[in-house]
């Protein structure tokens, strides 16, 4: 795997959980700090990275690799192989969305209320492969656990919607290392308080005095044999990219 500069993007959003006992929720600073320090770890003013994604269902296993662009908040995720997939691709410009399809030929805008459909059939939505996450501000964030889980010294935080946020899960937890502050779990629970899917990070490497997870698997709670894996095989940071790169075809 080839680094450049000093940390990675990410290509989903910072999840979500249901916990009880959530202590300080409305003035935990402390967690506040952590989550905003954790999620430093994977924004740059620009970057590039190519992914290996692999989904794995009960129809068998499909595996994709994505060249994914960012510069300010314009995101493009393009589809490299296999050959048939080849050039489909989903472009954010603000808060619009375009899904771009080469097969047609066609160019659609996608509404908010579409964003959370699935991403070529995996566990990842198009929401989490393009939306920016801003979670000190839609989110109360408070500790609701410290202590050490199979054998490592781990924060577990509960995060609850702010009144006005628009935000689409209940709650979040998400869990890092007290070591060096990197995330090691996270969940997604719905309105009915129930686990929806969860990430687990891992294969955490060191580049620019950040340690960063570059295997992640999202896994569907009510789907035993369901979970997609992203890889990140090649990622450049604060690199210079033209605005034209941020084009689809019309």
């Amino acid at each position: 795997m080839h680094w450049q500069t000093k940390s990675a993007i990410l290509i989903l959003g910072l999840a979500l959980l249901n916990l009880p006992h959530v202590t300080n929720a409305a003035n935990d600073q402390t967690a506040q700090d952590s989550v905003k320090r954790v999620a430093s770890l994977f924004n740059s003013k620009s970057s590039i990275a190519t992914v290996k994604m692999q989904i794995s269902n009960e129809d068998g296993q499909r595996d994709l690799s994505m060249k994914i662009w960012s510069l300010g908040d314009k995101v493009l995720v393009r589809i490299i192989s296999p050959p048939d997939e080849a050039g489909t691709a989903v472009l954010k410009e603000g808060s619009d969305i375009r899904y771009y399809l080469p097969k047609s030929n066609r160019t659609v805008h996608i509404p908010s209320s579409m964003a959370m459909t699935s991403w070529m059939g995996s566990d990842f939505t198009i929401d989490d492969l393009v939306k920016e996450p801003f979670l000190a501000r839609d989110y109360t964030i408070a500790t609701s656990f410290t202590g050490t889980r199979g054998g490592v010294a781990v924060y577990e935080y509960t995060l609850t919607p702010k009144p006005d946020a628009a935000v689409v899960w209940s709650k979040i937890v998400l869990q890092f290392r007290q070591a060096d502050s990197v995330p090691t779990w996270q969940g997604y629970y719905g309105d009915d308080g129930k686990l929806v899917r969860d990430l687990t990070f891992s294969d955490y490497k060191k580049e620019g005095g950040k340690v960063i997870p570059t295997h992640l698997v999202m896994q569907s709670a009510d789907k035993a044999d369901t979970h997609t894996t992203i890889d990140y095989e090649d990622i450049a940071f604060d690199v210079p990219i033209s605005d034209g790169t941020f084009t689809l075809p019309h």
